[in-house]
Order: structure tokens, then C-alpha cells, then sequence
């Protein structure tokens, strides 16, 4: 093979990259004007359930399990493989044109990245966020190791492994490598506390277990035998027992339209939507 010299200037050649090629492009804004559709209740959110999008349903579940009535939410498709994101509605919300985000009716406030979307609804119900300046903190540094690690566990090694139209070598054991790191930090803090950043459930572990709870439970990638996920017994823990929390299993499976028929929810705008409009239960239509 030969050896790839880069051009003194890079130009974009829009059939490169394989399947997702015809979303990504290197300028931002609009390509099409629409609007977003809006429900009825206080949050209004456009996203689609990869582990990005997990993390504010996931969220959200949690709050109205809770009692925080004011949590209800819609959460409206947005397929990004048809460039949804690209509408000029969409942008309005969210100028880098990424899932999630969000508009909460009862501010009139945008919010945009998915860390950002969690701290805003932590603060703003009063939960999943400790009032202790020193826990407070601890978890902070989870939530942010989490936005600036996922990055490598998405566009990285989940990109060269599983979606490039090429594997390569090189890139591949350059991912792995920092992902299986990854998990080893998350493994050796987990066998000290139950949860990340200490004893109690919050935003770190919401953040968190979409991105790394799945890898390590084999749902990611079908990378579990190659990374080896067995081996850490921690953080396999720590993703069961998130698991096994219904607001965590309704969440993950809001927007989603990959995955058996029932664990997808294309949209959600009441809570009677998890047992009347599962893509199983809408079948034949569904089933596509």
C-alpha cells in the first residue's frame, strides 16, 4: 500500500468516509430550512438514541421517577443519516449540528452538547448533582473526563474498527490501546466506590454508562471478546447494576431505531408511549 503523502492544502472530496460520509462536512449551518416540531410538554427534545442521545432520556427517565412532573418530555426523531440536523430548525438549537438538543419551553433557554444538557437539568431540578463542594467536584471531574474520553471510544476506535470503509492496522491498535486504558481507569476507581466520583448515582454515571456501561456489557460495536470485557469485573458491575434501573432501561431505548423491535421507541411523548409504541407493537410498520 502506498504510503499517503498529505497535499500541501486539504480539499474535501464528499464520496470519502464511507457510509456516513454524506453527513459529515467541514462547514457548518443550515443546508435546508424547516422547522421543529414541537409537543406539549416543558422539554422539547431533538435527538436520536446513540449513546449521546441515552444519556439525556436516560436522564430525564430518572427525574420523573422521581416525581419532578415538570420533567415531562417529547422527544422528537431526528435522523441524522437523512441530515435532519442540517435544518435550519435544528441549527437554531443547536449550531453544531449534533444530537442531542434541547429547548425548554419554561425558560425559553437552548441547551446543546449532552454534559451541558445534564448539568442544566441537575441544577435546575435539584438532583443527581451533590450541594457538597468537595463530592460536587469529584463528580465534575467524571463528567468531564467522560466528554473529553467518549470521543476516543466514538469517533476513534468505534469508527476504524467497526465503520471505516478500510481497516487499518495502526489506527485500530492506536484506539484500542487508549480505550482499554479507558477502561482501566474506570475499573480501578469502581472497585473503590459504587458509583463514579463516589457512593451516590448522579450525572457522572448517566454520562458514563451509555459510552462505556454498553462496550463493557458487549453491546458496543461487537468489540466484546476483541477488548476483552470480561476482565473487567468492576466496571461490568457498575454497568449491571445502572442496567438494571427501569428509568435506565426506559431511556436507552428513546429514539433509538436500531436494535430488536422493542427496545426501539422512535418518539416519545407520554409515558404510555414505552407500552403502546415500541416499534414492536406497531408492526408491520414497524418493521423497518
Amino acid at each position: 500500500m502506498a504510503e499517503y503523502i498529505p497535499p500541501k492544502v486539504w480539499t474535501w472530496d464528499a464520496e470519502s468516509g464511507g457510509d456516513w460520509a454524506k453527513i459529515n462536512r467541514p462547514i457548518a449551518g443550515a443546508t435546508h430550512d424547516k422547522d421543529l416540531p414541537v409537543g406539549t410538554h416543558p422539554i422539547q427534545l431533538y435527538s436520536l438514541g446513540t449513546p449521546n442521545g441515552q444519556k439525556v432520556t436516560i436522564m430525564l427517565e430518572e427525574l420523573l421517577a422521581l416525581g419532578k412532573s415538570s420533567a415531562e418530555y417529547d422527544a422528537h426523531l431526528i435522523r441524522i443519516g437523512e441530515g435532519d440536523q442540517f435544518s435550519s430548525g435544528f441549527v437554531d438549537v443547536n449550531p453544531n449540528s449534533k444530537i442531542p438538543a434541547m429547548f425548554d419551553r419554561d425558560t425559553g433557554i437552548r441547551v446543546f452538547e449532552s454534559g451541558s444538557i445534564l448539568l442544566y437539568l441537575a441544577e435546575k431540578f435539584g438532583a443527581f448533582l451533590p450541594e457538597d463542594l468537595a463530592h460536587r467536584t469529584e463528580v465534575m471531574n467524571w463528567a468531564f473526563w467522560l466528554q473529553g474520553s467518549a470521543p476516543y471510544l466514538g469517533g476513534g476506535f468505534g469508527h476504524f474498527y467497526a465503520y471505516a470503509p478500510e481497516k487499518f492496522e495502526y489506527p485500530i491498535n492506536r484506539f484500542t490501546m487508549e480505550v482499554k486504558r479507558q477502561m482501566d481507569v474506570l475499573d480501578r476507581e469502581l472497585a473503590e466506590h459504587r458509583y463514579l466520583g463516589g457512593n451516590d448515582y448522579t450525572i457522572a454515571d448517566m454520562l458514563t454508562w451509555p459510552w462505556y456501561g454498553n462496550l463493557v456489557l458487549g453491546n458496543a460495536y461487537n468489540a466484546g471478546e476483541f477488548l476483552d470485557v470480561e476482565s473487567y469485573t468492576h466496571l461490568r458491575r457498575w454497568a449491571e447494576d445502572i442496567l438494571a434501573r427501569p428509568a435506565v432501561q426506559r431511556g436507552r431505548i428513546v429514539n433509538r431505531t436500531f436494535g430488536p423491535l422493542n427496545e426501539q421507541l422512535h418518539e416519545r411523548h407520554d409515558a404510555s408511549d414505552f407500552d403502546l409504541k415500541t416499534q414492536d407493537k406497531l408492526a408491520p410498520e414497524g418493521k423497518t
